[in-house]
């Protein structure tokens, strides 16, 4: 005879019922699975949360774009023309190419000095490559780059701090050289606050101003974007060994590329989390520990319980499904309180932290598969360790258990 709904029904109603009499037992046997639950949702929502904001801070750069680096080697360098050669002869490949000239020296404004202001050479095509729309004015030109004119581009916080949201025409001073604010860019940071030193703290002028400024005959430093942020290996690879080629070493340059430092620190970020995860999982162990003691002590108090039943025709299925699933129900009720305190918790963590870490945004972020298989992995604990008592009770000798005291 298999078990019907209604033999199920009562099963359940049986388990809650004796879950209910022993409140304060069952809580302390929820509670290694509690903890254990809860800590997995925080810790995968922190990861989540990780994985996201490095994300969105590598977009901001580009997740297209390789940044190559050639200081030199020896008396070698590379021409500007020989790396726009380089973009031009792989189109499939390259996107865009541009030269990038750091400036020395403060940023005055007036009498002003803007300290966390950044000035870059760059091509007239470097703004669209990386993002930037220009609100007022225009950009780089290349008429800029061909006549090195002492012209730039600043961004939305030195438009806002600097001239009151009237730089456009007014000029800035970067190192000992003045400079006539020919466009302004439209805010990428929408927290005012935060704008200083961030990507609208910028002055973008001609490279080849840039080159002259700083008294070199060419740059050391550019940026490539690509056709499609999958061909990240092979761009590097034909760059790597385009400059390996001209200086006959692999020495003299760096290329690094966005997409696969992305990669790298996602599979970092992974495996901490995974750590913290196994560790926050020895709690569940713990926790289904603890149900099995608790169910053996349940065995032993209701050993004369489980004689009658037998007695009255109840089958050794029965006992092992009714004590299985009062186990699998203890357990499921603390898998359901663990992951309402992970998401409590979460949403607590997600208001303190834009106080606590106030140069990035970082937010938990709990996903439904792990909440499916944080419950599931509750309720799973339940029945493995609830199976050896409930074996043991539904082999109880009918005779012996109602003679037990």
């Amino acid at each position: 005879m298999r078990m019907t709904p209604a033999m199920l029904s009562e099963t359940f109603r049986q388990a809650l019922k004796n879950i209910a009499s022993n409140k304060f037992r069952t809580l302390l046997t929820m509670l290694g699975i509690i903890i254990g639950i809860m800590a997995v949702i925080v810790i995968v929502g922190l990861g989540n949360g990780m994985t996201q904001s490095m994300r969105d801070s590598f977009s901001s750069m580009g997740t297209n774009t390789l940044t190559v680096s050639v200081p030199g080697f020896g008396s070698r360098t590379v021409d500007v023309e020989e790396m726009y050669a380089l973009a031009d002869e792989n189109p499939d490949l390259f996107e865009a190419m541009s030269p990038v000239v750091t400036l020395s020296g403060s940023v005055k404004v007036g009498t002003s000095t803007l300290d966390e202001t950044s000035a870059t050479g760059v091509s007239e095509a470097y703004l669209d490559m990386a993002g930037y729309t220009v609100e007022e004015g225009r950009g780089i030109q290349y008429v800029d780059i061909d006549d090195n004119k002492k012209v730039c581009v600043v961004g939305a916080y030195i438009d806002r701090v600097g001239y009151g949201g009237n730089a456009l025409g007014q000029t800035i001073k970067v190192g000992a050289d003045q400079y006539t604010i020919v466009g302004v860019l439209e805010a990428q940071v929408s927290d005012l606050s935060s704008q200083e030193g961030s990507d609208d703290d910028v002055i973008f002028v001609p490279y080849t101003t840039a080159l002259r400024a700083t008294m070199s005959r060419t740059a050391s430093s550019y940026t490539f974007t690509l056709v499609d942020e999958s061909m990240a290996a092979e761009g590097k690879e034909l760059i790597e060994q385009t400059l390996t080629d001209l200086f006959h070493s692999s020495d003299g340059f760096m290329v690094v590329s966005m997409s696969e430092m992305l990669d790298t620190m996602t599979s970092m970020v992974n495996m901490v989390i995974m750590v913290l995860t196994v560790i926050a999982g020895i709690s569940l162990l713990v926790g289904g520990i603890g149900i099995m003691n608790i169910m053996m002590v349940s065995v032993t108090e209701r050993t004369r319980e489980i004689g009658i039943r037998k007695a009255l025709g109840s089958k050794e299925r029965y006992i092992l499904a009714l004590f299985v699933i009062e186990a699998a129900m203890t357990s499921a009720l603390g898998g359901v309180t663990g992951i309402v305190l992970g998401y409590l918790i979460s949403a607590a963590a997600n208001q303190v932290l834009p106080f606590v870490l106030t140069d990035m945004e970082l937010t938990i972020s709990p996903s439904l598969s792990s909440v499916a298989v944080a419950f599931g992995i509750s309720v799973g604990i339940g029945i493995l360790f609830g199976y050896l008592p409930a074996k043991r009770a539904a082999r109880l000798n009918p005779i012996d258990a109602l003679r037990y005291d």
